[in-house]
């Protein structure tokens, strides 16, 4: 044997681990995977149902199912040879465990250890996550498979006063955790939604609804229009909008049975917008009085729901101090 022939007999040789997302279509592999795949000297699997190997034994990718030791696997790789392993959804973790423990013992050659991600998720994959949550949730738990959409409707209006909550405190991870509780929403009644008897949509129908609209309203990103302005883009936003919807009346679609402030805040704003010279009614009592505070505010750019909570806090914090107790 020459001098070639001993190295590569005592070479550590490679091992490839190759990882891919369970929110990709399998067989949809990067080329540096396919790469390493088609020149892998052994190519191992452990999952005999992984949803990849079909599609690698299409391309002609010959797989062996086995789950080698960290031993088992060094010893593969004598000689200068290249072993993939496609790992299960758990990542391999005894077995790169048992290779580093070989590795810090010393007395081992070991092989290269490369990670090679064969299938990224794209922003929003996680999505995909939830959503199947969701389908087995309504499929299998007591609970959430009687429920409907007017028995959630509660926790809609629930779930955004928290989400608000949490902003104006400032608090980043309570405001993750509400944004993700709206969307459970979202996601709840769309499911619901899909065993319609008459007209069903899904949670898909509902996302290329709002993308439609949002393209349909920003023809300054998507189209041939500009915008250099805010007020660029809010007048380009209630055109298509108006264009949209058909309204006959600039009240058309302003929700009545939100707060009362906010209501009246709304209703100033679209007044305002459409440049309508609309007298404030005349009347006694309080509310006429709290009609008039929240025109001027919305007109001074101030949300007066947001202000009153702010002040009313304040309000909680006085009385706290009062009783003796942290604010």
């Amino acid at each position: 044997m020459n001098e070639t022939s001993r190295e590569t007999a005592a070479a550590p040789g490679r091992v490839v681990l190759l990882t891919t997302s369970h929110r990709v279509a399998p067989g949809l592999l990067s080329w540096p995977a396919w790469q390493a795949l088609r020149a892998a000297d052994a190519v191992l699997c452990a999952d005999g149902a992984h949803p990849q190997l079909p599609y690698l034994r299409e391309a002609g990718i010959t797989v062996a199912q086995t789950s080698p030791t960290a031993r088992e696997l060094v010893d593969a790789c004598a000689g200068g040879r290249t072993v993939v392993v496609v790992a299960t959804g758990e990542g391999e973790p005894a077995l790169t465990d048992g290779l580093a423990r070989l590795a810090g013992t010393g007395r081992t050659a070991m092989p290269d250890l490369e990670l090679l991600p064969a299938s990224y998720d794209l922003p929003g994959a996680r999505l995909l996550d939830l959503v199947q949550v969701m389908d087995r949730i309504r499929a299998e738990c007591p609970w959430s498979s009687r429920q409907t959409h007017e028995g959630l409707a509660k926790y809609g209006i629930e779930e955004a006063y928290e989400l608000v909550e949490a902003i104006e405190a400032g608090d980043r991870e309570e405001l993750r955790e509400e944004l993700g509780d709206v969307l459970l929403q979202v996601v709840f009644h769309s499911r619901i939604a899909e065993e319609h008897p008459d007209a069903p949509f899904s949670v898909d129908d509902v996302a290329g609804g709002i993308v439609a609209k949002l393209v349909h309203r920003h023809p300054h990103v998507f189209g041939d229009e500009s915008a250099e302005t805010p007020e660029d883009v809010k007048e380009h936003w209630l055109r298509t909008k108006a264009e949209e919807k058909r309204r006959t009346s600039v009240t058309d679609g302003v929700p009545l049975g939100q707060p009362g402030l906010a209501l009246a805040a709304k209703l100033a704003s679209r007044t305002r917008t459409a440049d309508l010279d609309v007298p404030l009614p005349r009347g006694e009592g309080i509310g006429y009085e709290l009609l008039a505070l929240a025109v001027r505010a919305e007109a001074a750019g101030i949300d007066p729901e947001a202000a009153l909570r702010a002040a009313a806090r304040a309000y909680r914090d006085a009385i706290r101090t009062a009783e003796g107790l942290p604010a």
